[in-house]
């Protein structure tokens, strides 16, 4: 039967402090798995991650508390996902690549791709009010993106009336001097500003988009194709991005943009920032925590589990470890035997164990105690003579002295201490 030892913390108490370190643990791990810990992209760019007035964040978060599923994805491999893809590329992203990324989701998802306008820099750091993420907008350039959609043309004019249009929506840019428009013969516009330039449009090809044409108000689209996705362009970004989201004009139109390109709200919305520098790469706890794999880290977690709540319900307390040197006279002379005998040094104990046998019986005979060894061993020897079994005093203390077997020390001794009780008693 097991003995209870001092435990400083009660049963509830060692399960909590249990089961929170693998929760921070696992938790730790998913974070780093899910990239958590690659820092903000709240960077001044022009991305869903951007707070400053050329950023997307504001489009991002109103999407999501409008009911959309929406993701901020840092990998590539979810370029091919269903759902509306939106791009935002800065000026000098490759067109070959934006071409290949735009192609592959014809048959996957509507893409929509918002082209950049402003040269922003970091706001002063004595600017009133400043956050993190704040710019400050330094001029406007047109991306130059060679093997993209090579047959539209984007420039950037001042605009007298900053007013624009989309069929029965009208609102107003917050800057007429950098008014970036486009025009191509294959684009259906979508805005236009108030002089007629255009400020978004679709592709319009073999594809039947029904809500993007009701948009338009242009009756009915001439493709026939239901399973190809649409592309949309917006050329003035001032129309979704924070500098013009601000306005109430704007989010309606973004609002009813994602819902006439087919966007459904479980499929959910991607913001893609691999374009934008903030791509992350797979690893192998990014692997754990992604299916099909998940599966597998679930299972493991599980029976880590099981494992941990049966070693918490072991049966007994926890044995106590005992005294190195326990306490007592029997104790004392256990350790004391139980040294002697692992240094092998027994034949060492037998001339002092017949001395000391030899004054004890000098004090219980009364014999003088100053007298030599061999005349006290005869007065002893003298004593002895009246039982006529018992062998000398003298001859067994010397066959003691002589042994260096453990068996001829311990029969000596046996044999001398029956004589020291045959005198006593």
């Amino acid at each position: 039967m097991s003995e209870a030892g001092g435990n400083p913390f009660s049963t509830r108490a060692a399960l909590a402090l249990v089961l929170s370190g693998a929760i921070v643990f696992v938790a730790l791990l998913w974070m780093i798995g899910a990239g958590m810990t690659g820092g903000s992209t709240n960077d001044g760019g022009a991305h869903a991650g951007g707070k400053g007035l050329n950023g997307y964040a504001a489009l991002a978060g109103y999407l999501e508390k409008r009911g959309y599923t929406v993701r901020r994805s840092r990998s590539e491999a979810t370029l091919a996902d269903p759902g509306l893809l939106v791009l935002t590329p800065p000026q000098n992203a490759k067109g070959e690549e934006l071409d290949k990324i735009v192609a592959k989701r014809r048959y996957v998802g509507p893409t929509l791709v918002i082209t950049p306008k402003w040269v922003a820099g970091p706001a002063p750091e004595n600017a009133r009010g400043r956050k993190a993420g704040w710019v400050q907008l330094a001029g406007a350039a047109s991306p130059s993106w060679p093997g993209f959609l090579d047959d539209v043309a984007v420039a950037i004019r001042p605009m007298e009336d900053n007013r624009w249009s989309a069929h029965d929506l009208n609102g107003r840019l917050p800057d007429a001097k950098f008014v970036q428009s486009g025009r191509g013969a294959r684009l259906v516009p979508l805005a236009t500003g108030g002089d007629g330039r255009m400020l978004a449009g679709y592709v319009q090809d073999d594809g039947y988009y029904p809500g993007l044409t009701a948009m338009a108000g242009a009756g009915e689209g001439n493709g026939e194709d239901e399973d190809i996705f649409p592309l949309v362009l917006i050329f003035e970004p001032d129309l979704l991005d924070n500098y013009g989201l601000e306005q109430r004009e704007g989010a309606i139109f973004a609002e009813r943009l994602v819902t006439a390109m087919g966007a459904e709200r479980q499929a959910g919305i991607a913001f893609d920032l691999t374009l934008n520098g903030h791509a992350r790469t797979a690893n192998l706890l990014t692997l754990a925590f992604t299916p099909p794999f998940l599966a597998a880290t679930l299972c493991l977690l599980l029976a880590a589990l099981v494992a941990g709540w049966r070693g918490f319900l072991r049966f007994g307390p926890s044995r106590a470890a005992g005294r190195a040197i326990a306490f007592g006279k029997r104790a004392l002379v256990s350790n004391a035997a139980g040294l002697i005998r692992r240094s092998r040094r027994l034949h060492l104990i037998s001339t002092p164990y017949a001395t000391r046998a030899r004054d004890r019986l000098v004090h219980a005979l009364a014999l003088t105690r100053h007298a030599d060894a061999e005349t006290t061993e005869a007065a002893i020897d003298r004593a002895l003579a009246a039982n006529a079994e018992a062998q000398p005093f003298s001859a067994t203390a010397a066959r003691l002295r002589a042994a260096r077997s453990s068996h001829n020390i311990l029969k000596a001794a046996q044999d001398l201490h029956a004589l020291e009780r045959t005198l006593i008693r």
